[in-house]
């Protein structure tokens, strides 16, 4: 995505000054911030097309804020947690975080995540008028619409990303591995486990009627009748 603005969220200089180094010779707008309510105010007013956000700030930290950015926005975020730090990962994911990079972490693998969204995002805002109707959900991918039995449905960008991968391929199993290049991108290189938290929310959203279905060892499978 030419010119996509990123505004990067770390209370440490050197980090902030390190992903700016490497983002702006890709052709990158950065904007930073080094606290929750700097971020928060920064996401407002710069509106970024991804966010880079550690969840280990002054005052606010990173949960918080992506907890109240979630209430007005889906951009895209990418979380920085330390290596060590599992539950701020999946607490990150369980409230929104599209993906994480654990610290310490290789600047090139960042912008390589970082590219791999904004190429998702470019598709996704290009894609043509496909609708994908079921008997009880109708997908329109072009206005990125979800509804249940005429009923919409609010997903984030990744989890319409994932339920539109399994839809297409309605009653074959893919992978982890498969929706991961699917959604995340060929040059994904993080964990496996962002799948299982974002379909969790899918199916909490989706209701009781068993649309995505696991496949102990292998993936999911999407289940509704085509009209």
């Amino acid at each position: 995505m030419p010119n996509a603005k990123i505004l990067v969220v770390d209370d440490e200089p050197s980090i902030l000054n390190l992903i700016t180094a490497y983002l702006k010779p890709e052709g990158y707008e950065v904007y930073t911030a080094e606290d929750g309510l700097a971020a928060l105010k920064a996401a407002r007013v710069f509106k970024p097309d991804l966010i880079v956000l550690d969840v280990m700030l002054p005052g606010m930290d990173g949960v918080e804020v992506l907890t109240r950015l979630r209430r007005e926005s889906d951009v895209y975020v990418i979380l920085l947690t330390a290596k060590t730090e599992e539950t701020d990962r999946v607490v990150g994911l369980t409230i929104g975080a599209d993906d994480y990079v654990t610290k310490p972490f290789s600047p090139r693998e960042l912008v390589a995540r970082i590219k791999s969204a904004l190429r998702r995002l470019q598709s996704t805002s290009s894609s043509t008028d496909e609708i994908l109707s079921f008997k009880h959900i109708r997908i329109n991918v072009a206005a990125r619409l979800v509804s249940v039995d005429d009923t919409p449905v609010d997903l984030t960008a990744i989890e319409f990303d994932l339920l539109k991968a399994l839809a297409e391929n309605r009653g074959r199993v893919l992978t982890r591995e498969q929706l991961l290049e699917k959604v995340w991108g060929a040059s994904y290189f993080g964990e496996m486990r962002v799948v299982d938290v974002h379909l969790g929310h899918v199916r909490q959203k989706l209701g009781e009627g068993g649309f995505i279905v696991t496949v102990r060892g292998i993936g999911y499978r999407f289940e509704d009748e085509i009209l």
